[in-house]
């Protein structure tokens, strides 16, 4: 008996001992979870900052942190000749918006050699040249070319429409990285595949390029109709806020400028060279006003063939002499 005595205190002892360190774990379980809210709520509250001064989280991207050198060493030249209309003007400054690695150049002089152009790139350090010639104040023409070494691609530019007078609802980032979709006819034909391969190198912003934004907003397309190239930008947006990360749900609004560019032909240099590829279909604008004022010829002319159609139609109307008419006299 006396040992159960004994026993009883301590095992009650113990209980207690186990009961506080219990309520203790719970307190500690607790306080730890209210650490971790507490902490959770200062994340939040910190990225809820960081979003409203990065709304695009670019501090945060993995794909950024990883490198952040500029490799693709590839620099445009985008200028124009003397004597250009407005309408060409706007659209050498639209092509200069969207494409961040850019480098301008006062106006070429006309008098100088198109080879002359190779000097200037290398001044510049630039390995891409977009040139827009002007001829007549009526033509335009635009003359892509990797610098020093070749090939060079020479388009007439036609149904010129310019971002300011299209006034379209789409927007973009300015500097932001462009994708360049492109139809599966420059996959397959063979000229095709040497343009597709000038307009990633000319139109394309390489990554991490300081004066670019590392993300992309907008699309440039090029679609092969009508034996020619038609060129679109379109902004790439979200249907809704929510769903900005979803691929499946973006959708597409034209920006402008948009062209259409005839190809001439191909030179296996940098502005010069023998020719890779010609155009057989290809008239030039002046042979086209030239067959045009030959079908219309002189209005002189079109007023007598007018008179003289209308002379024909005037007796082919008349009615013949009825006989029976003087009966009723």
């Amino acid at each position: 008996m006396g040992n159960d005595d004994d026993d009883t205190p301590a095992s009650s002892a113990v209980a207690n001992a186990v009961d506080l360190d219990v309520e203790a774990v719970k307190a500690e379980i607790a306080a730890a979870q209210e650490a971790a809210a507490e902490a959770e709520g200062i994340e939040e509250l910190r990225k809820n900052e960081q979003k409203a001064n990065d709304p695009y989280l670019l501090a945060e991207a993995d794909y950024i942190q990883k490198d952040t050198r500029w490799r693709n060493k590839q620099r445009t030249l985008v200028f124009c000749t003397r004597g250009v209309t407005s309408r060409f003007r706007h659209l050498a400054e639209d092509i200069k918006k969207l494409l961040p690695h850019h480098k301008s150049e006062p106006k070429f002089d006309k008098s100088s050699k198109l080879h002359e152009i190779n000097e200037v790139c290398e001044l510049k350090s630039c390995n891409n040249v977009v040139f827009f010639e002007s001829r007549k104040k009526l033509d335009l023409y635009m003359w892509i070319a990797r610098v020093p070494s070749g090939p060079t691609i020479k388009f007439q530019v036609l149904n010129i429409h310019t971002t300011d007078e299209m006034r379209l609802a789409g927007n973009c980032l300015l500097g932001s990285r462009p994708l360049l979709h492109f139809d599966k006819h420059f996959g397959e034909i063979s000229f095709l595949k040497l343009m597709k391969s000038m307009f990633i190198q000319a139109f394309g912003t390489p990554r991490n390029h300081p004066k670019s934004k590392p993300f992309h907003d907008h699309a440039m397309c090029f679609y092969w109709l009508d034996r020619k190239i038609w060129f679109r930008h379109y902004q790439i947006a979200p249907e809704i806020p929510e769903k900005a990360d979803d691929p499946e749900c973006q959708i597409l609004t034209e920006i402008g400028p948009r062209f259409v560019l005839d190809p001439i032909r191909i030179l296996s240099g940098s502005f010069g060279g023998p020719t890779l590829y010609a155009n057989a279909f290809y008239m030039s604008p002046t042979a086209l006003r030239s067959q045009a004022k030959q079908m219309m010829k002189s209005p002189y002319k079109r007023r007598l063939k007018m008179k003289a159609d209308r002379k024909e139609r005037e007796k082919a109307a008349e009615l013949e002499d009825d006989p029976l008419d003087e009966a009723f006299m």
